[in-house]
């Protein structure tokens, strides 16, 4: 059993975080994630852990991932400013494979745009950000109480795979404020490590069936070299061709083998569904309505809601659409996720789209309009 609480989306994910084990917090204030730096100063030395604010989001995640690399788990947060200037330090991380938490409660944009309103304009971002090849688990919350629930479930796929997950909020979670239980135990799960008994250190070495490499952390006394650059096993960087595709195709495949065990979609009454509405995120209230004012009318309508957006849900979205007549994206930007779900459903049912752009949230008879569309 645990306890019944009010709390708003960006306590929940703190709270989260901390039953995960992130004992770090690195970050610099920006709405509308602050509350989360703000959360994190109070219950952060409370558990024996660090809060540190940062002179901005560059020196955020920088410090995150040297906690990280240290034995530490870490969480840094933001919104999309913010976001864009995380990139490539993101990507470094992705390289290193260091396990590290970035929450984007995302907001209007494009620049400054309007910092206290609701946006999902950060969604393509999060898959192509930073350059080049490389693996993204990004993770969206459509409650408060998922909002603890699924940090967790960052931070254990963070520690699992060794690489950055996205935990893409919005400001409407994020300032939303619900009942939710908070669980006297949750799973968690610590990342894969290793002693080096003697002077070869190979942070990087795989054994044959694995993917994931067996780190030790600098905090306990080993030191090996971590670089942004193509390396080898040993952490040392290399111009070997035949090691870069060695490397980028390990790290490519230690996420997409593992699609089964990363990927979660929530579908709703999609059993008889006709139409189906996919959303993700604080777009899913508005569509539950919709959903409901459908049905009454006689409309055979679901939901479908990556829960994981990337990697996409495509297996799940393309076997739904082939019993489909239509399916509705709703998503608050000019278009994002709907370029996806066109990609994978092809012909096989009708489109339609409901965007907004303007800082105000999508509305249940919007959507609604949008299913009654012949």
């Amino acid at each position: 059993m645990g306890k019944t609480v009010l709390m708003q989306g960006n306590e929940a994910c703190v709270e989260g975080a901390l039953a995960a084990g992130m004992r770090l917090y690195a970050g610099y204030p920006i709405t509308p994630s602050t509350e989360i730096a703000e959360f994190s100063a109070v219950r952060l030395p409370q558990v024996g852990g660090k809060f540190i604010q940062m002179e901005d989001e560059i020196a955020s995640i920088a410090c995150a991932i040297g906690g990280s690399v240290a034995g530490v788990k870490s969480m840094t947060a933001t919104s999309g400013p913010g976001f864009s200037l995380k990139q490539e330090n993101l990507g470094y991380a992705c390289l290193a494979e260091i396990p590290l938490v970035v929450v984007d409660v995302q907001r209007a944009g494009p620049s400054t745009g309007l910092p206290t309103s609701p946006s999902q304009g950060d969604i393509m971002m999060a898959r192509w950000g930073t350059h080049g090849d490389h693996p993204v688990i990004a993770i969206a919350p459509s409650s408060v109480s998922e909002a603890y629930n699924l940090a967790i479930r960052c931070f254990n796929l963070a520690e699992k795979y060794r690489t950055p997950v996205l935990f893409m909020m919005d400001e409407i979670i994020g300032h939303l404020r619900e009942g939710i239980e908070i669980p006297d135990h949750v799973e968690v799960i610590d990342r894969p490590t290793v002693d080096y008994p003697d002077a070869k250190r190979m942070p990087y070495q795989i054994k044959e069936g694995q993917l994931v490499p067996k780190m030790a952390a600098f905090g306990e006394g080993q030191r090996y070299n971590i670089t942004g650059l193509i390396h080898d096993e040993s952490g040392f960087p290399t111009n070997s061709t035949e090691e870069a595709e060695k490397l980028v195709t390990r790290l490519m495949h230690k996420i997409s083998d593992n699609y089964d065990d990363i990927v979660q979609v929530d579908q709703v009454n999609m059993e008889d569904a006709e139409v189906a509405i996919v959303c993700y995120g604080g777009t899913m209230r508005a569509a539950i309505t919709a959903m409901e004012k459908a049905r009454a009318k006689g409309i055979k309508c679901g939901i479908f809601r990556p829960i994981t957006i990337w990697p996409f849900p495509e297996r799940e979205l393309l076997a739904a659409s082939e019993k489909l007549k239509k399916v509705v994206v709703a998503e608050h930007n000019y278009g994002q996720i709907v370029l996806e779900v066109e990609r994978i459903i092809k012909n096989n049912c009708k489109l339609g789209f409901v965007g907004k752009v303007n800082g105000t949230v999508i509305t249940p008879e919007e959507i609604l309009a949008k299913v009654e569309e012949d």
